[in-house]
């Protein structure tokens, strides 16, 4: 019995420096981690720098974005017998120019109709076809418009259906 109280209080004794050592190797690393993360921020903004690019991102962030809604479409596809229901929404750079696209309105809309019913069932199925037909159309819509850049950012499909 007395060996296993010698032994027992020599465990003791090895264990206390162990976790002393844990604690402070413990405290080391994340002084090492902050000095480090510190370091790499400070270099990060210094030497990192976005070369001016910044403000132009800033100046683009403030222009907003308008949404305009068309009307649903109903159409038929080259294909005999099956039809599509489309909602379009189209994203444009700058709500300035809504005015605009509102005018020209009726000339989207026809380019939109020509443009789908061209389309068969088994080209806008996939999404890869989804995603063709999107690109088409922004791209008429932007010629429609006729300015040096591009009016239109993005073009969203709320309701797509096929039968």
């Amino acid at each position: 019995m007395a060996e296993e109280k010698d032994d027992a209080e020599v465990e003791g004794t090895e264990g206390a420096p162990k976790k002393k050592g844990n604690k402070t190797l413990i405290i080391i690393i994340a002084v090492v981690c902050i000095v480090l993360s510190a370091g790499g921020y400070v270099g990060f903004t210094m030497l990192g720098g976005d070369g001016g690019e910044g403000e132009a991102k800033k100046k683009e962030v403030s222009v907003k974005t308008s949404i305009i809604s068309l009307d649903p479409f109903v159409l038929n596809l080259s294909d005999r017998g099956r039809y599509l229901k489309v909602t379009i929404q189209f994203e444009v750079t700058d709500e300035n120019l809504q005015e605009a696209v509102t005018n020209k309105t009726p000339q989207l809309r026809d380019t939109i109709i020509t443009l789908v019913s061209s389309k068969s069932l088994s080209s806008i199925s996939s999404p890869e076809g989804k995603f063709q037909l999107k690109d088409e159309l922004l791209f008429r819509a932007n010629q429609i418009m006729g300015m040096d850049r591009d009016v239109m950012k993005n073009l969203y499909f709320s309701e797509f259906v096929m039968q």
